[in-house]
């Protein structure tokens, strides 16, 4: 396993709280640098992927923001940026498929029947709106919540949601198939 696939996964999980734990003593741009870095790492895999490329500029343009203004309200801003990012590669996979979970479902299970397409179709559209619902709380909270309750939900809940998510749809899932 490569270090930019662990990485950058392991910055965005932990970020919240670095966030927390360093937004008074650690300068932004040291905050961007990491960043940066991370998504650097994660580069050569990007710029192969659909919307890669735009999804990098956008990290870099991100962290070039924080770096040259320097101001630590913009290290909330990242998980809001990230949900945008998801939103985005999902929302785009449904005009331009195969949509995110049939790319997904084919890799675990090159054959895919038929007949499950258009359930992944869905699936596709309940995470489009996860992320809907996860960039506004997080663009809320980093707006008008304290830092306590932004790293709760960025740090937190956010995955909690997604795990009651990706459970929810396992379980919904296994009795499909066994109900057929």
């Amino acid at each position: 396993m490569k270090p930019g696939s662990i990485l950058l996964p392991l910055v965005g999980v932990l970020y919240p709280f670095l966030v927390y734990a360093g937004m008074t003593t650690v300068s932004p741009r040291a905050f961007a640098l990491v960043l940066a870095a991370a998504w650097l790492l994660r580069a050569p895999f990007l710029w192969r992927e659909p919307g890669g490329r735009w999804m990098l500029g956008v990290a870099l343009g991100y962290c070039v923001l924080l770096a040259v203004g320097g101001e630590s309200s913009l290290l909330r801003w990242y998980p809001t940026l990230i949900s945008l990012f998801l939103l985005s590669a999902f929302g785009l996979s449904l005009v331009v498929g195969p949509p995110v979970v049939e790319r997904i479902a084919r890799a675990s299970d090159p054959g895919l029947p038929d007949a499950a397409i258009p359930y992944t179709r869905k699936v596709t559209w309940v995470w489009v709106g996860f992320f809907v619902f996860n960039a506004t709380v997080s663009a809320a909270l980093t707006l008008w919540a304290p830092l306590a309750w932004w790293t709760l939900y960025n740090g937190l809940l956010a995955y909690l949601l997604m795990g009651v998510l990706f459970a929810g749809e396992w379980l919904l899932r296994r009795r499909l198939r066994v109900g057929t």
